[in-house]
């Protein structure tokens, strides 16, 4: 019931898949384009490379990320699974381990948990365990965190969960750069990548630079991004909560506040280098995430600042703004509630500036 209530909100979101002016328009490209191009580049560029998942081939992906593909490359390349995530995640990393690219899809990440063992205890682990003699490159990727309408047990974010344990490298994309150059980086990387995309960014198109298409453009991981600068406080978030950042900062904007906002694009490894450089110049910090705020992403930062001499540069106590510690609520209004809102994040900047947002709002007067 709740998978083909997915299917039917993957192919309502497929309506404005590359028919928006925004899509159209020059230069402009969808998350899911640019993940269906990424997919494409690398099956083109290695034989080793191969994509199976749930309805990945002939039906083009649960949210037609593989549209085209299969007909493109065939059965052997782009591999329809039966509903058994143990069973086809198993099957990648055997064939991870035996010299092959296998790309894992998950039509959600809260389905990888039926597979949790082969990805923690099978690919994360094994080149330690072989002493550095066996590489597993593989990549599981798919759609996390909170989506709309389905509930607590399809709105989890996994950030937190995989970016725990060593052995993995975790992406988290927001828009179609990182999309596109991160899932590329993930397929060349030799050790398992975990790659959490957002289903509610798959059909928002983005401007894009003519060296994002080209073949060999790559996201490294492990690099954050400044997607707008500031000097006043920063906001530190990944995948869809850029979006309520970059909004926050907008709105703090007109309070004569500058934000800077960081796209964190890699959970693990974290770039906190580009963080403690924020942070010495705005002296302020919040994280933001729509995962829970216990052991969170959020948390993690706020150990690492407390960790490092940036502490001491530290004007007020770093903030977190997370998702509500319940499960996620299906009424459409409590689901709203449920995640960090610009409001919360506007409020949460002018409580953590204290005195000095006052004197920069009458100062933008």
């Amino acid at each position: 019931m709740l998978r083909s209530r997915l299917i039917q909100a993957a192919n309502a979101a497929q309506r404005t898949f590359s028919t928006t002016p925004r899509a159209l328009a020059a230069k402009q490209m969808t998350v899911r384009d640019g993940l269906n191009s990424a997919l494409d580049d690398e099956l083109a560029r290695d034989d080793r490379v191969f994509l199976l998942g749930e309805e990945v081939a002939q039906y083009d992906g649960a949210y037609k990320i593989s549209r085209g593909l299969w007909k493109k490359y065939g059965d052997k390349r782009i591999i329809d699974t039966p509903i058994t995530e143990m069973g086809f995640a198993g099957i990648a990393v055997g064939a991870a381990m035996a010299g092959l690219r296998p790309v894992c899809e998950f039509m959600t990440f809260n389905f990888s948990m039926q597979a949790i063992d082969h990805i923690i205890n099978s690919a994360a682990k094994t080149f330690y365990m072989s002493a550095g003699a066996v590489n597993v490159p593989i990549v599981f990727r798919g759609p996390n965190g909170a989506a709309s309408g389905v509930a607590a047990q399809h709105s989890q974010c996994f950030a937190a969960w995989y970016a725990h344990c060593p052995g993995l490298k975790v992406v988290s994309p927001y828009d179609t750069e990182d999309a596109r150059g991160l899932l590329k980086s993930a397929i060349r990387d030799p050790d398992p990548v975990v790659v959490l995309e957002n289903e509610l960014m798959y059909g928002t198109a983005f401007p894009i630079d003519d060296k994002v298409t080209d073949p060999d453009f790559l996201v490294p991981i492990g690099k954050a991004k400044i997607m707008r600068p500031g000097k006043d406080i920063t906001f530190v978030a990944h995948s869809k909560a850029v979006e309520t950042c970059l909004l926050a900062a907008a709105e703090l904007a007109k309070k004569g506040i500058e934000a800077e906002v960081i796209n964190l694009r890699s959970i693990r490894p974290l770039d906190m280098a580009t963080i403690f450089a924020s942070v010495r110049k705005t002296h302020h910090l919040v994280t933001v995430e729509n995962g829970w705020p216990q052991h969170g992403v959020g948390a993690e930062i706020c150990a690492r600042i407390m960790e490092d001499q940036t502490f001491f540069e530290l004007d007020a106590p770093v903030w977190r703004c997370c998702g509500v510690d319940v499960p996620m609520p299906y009424a459409k209004t409590l689901e709203a509630h449920a995640l960090p809102r610009v409001n919360d994040l506007t409020e949460a900047a002018l409580k953590v500036l204290g005195g000095k947002a006052g004197k920069a709002v009458a100062a933008a007067k």
